[in-house]
């Protein structure tokens, strides 16, 4: 009876530290996007205004150091063209970010700072408004690399503040006119910068 109550103590043990071995977090965070001015193919210039949006993530701990993370970003930013047929191209977009990525993570007492990799899509939409000069725009999407680091400021064992620096290479979007006298293609890769700021959740 003794033997039987002290493996069952021991089971309860074993089970409690793979629990608390076991890190997930949910994370909500605003973001800023800025995109540098891209000088293309076919005379075409392209620029993104700088813009405001919103981030969630979810994480899971593989290791104390590493993790695995999906990401879903939504904001929304004005594209400005300079084209041949028109030096005054704007187009009011949505842009959509769905990525997965590989983050390391170090721990020094109550700050965690991290670096992650990972790849996805960015998919930009055209808002069809006042914003938007220009018809027979279509929803562009393009593969994206994502790279960046940040830093957690742990509140208590569930809540942490997280301020990270993420960046995505990708094809600048040429919203469906890549042909004839309507062409926005640059042909032309940019990297956009994503400063983001938020809290997460751990469970």
């Amino acid at each position: 009876m003794k033997k039987t109550m002290l493996l069952g103590v021991l089971m309860l043990s074993a089970a409690a530290g793979y629990a608390q071995e076991s890190r997930q977090d949910v994370s909500f965070s605003g973001t800023g996007i800025f995109g540098p001015t891209i000088h293309g193919a076919n005379d075409v210039q392209q620029s993104m205004t700088g813009a405001l949006g919103l981030m969630l993530s979810y994480r899971y701990m593989l290791t104390p150091r590493s993790a695995i993370e999906v990401n879903y970003s939504f904001a929304q930013d004005n594209q400005k063209f300079l084209a041949n047929f028109d030096p005054n191209v704007r187009i009011h977009s949505r842009q959509q970010e769905v990525t997965g990525a590989y983050v390391f993570g170090l721990t020094f007492k109550r700050y965690n700072p991290f670096l992650e990799a990972g790849i996805g899509t960015l998919i930009f939409t055209p808002v069809l408004d006042n914003e938007t000069n220009l018809l027979g725009t279509k929803s562009t999407k393009g593969v994206a690399g994502l790279f960046g680091g940040g830093l957690a400021y742990e509140l208590s064992p569930s809540f942490d503040i997280r301020a990270e620096y993420r960046c995505f290479l990708t094809k600048t979007p040429s919203f469906g006119l890549t042909s004839g006298t309507l062409d926005l293609s640059t042909n032309r890769y940019e990297i956009i910068s994503m400063p983001t700021i938020g809290v997460a959740y751990h469970f």
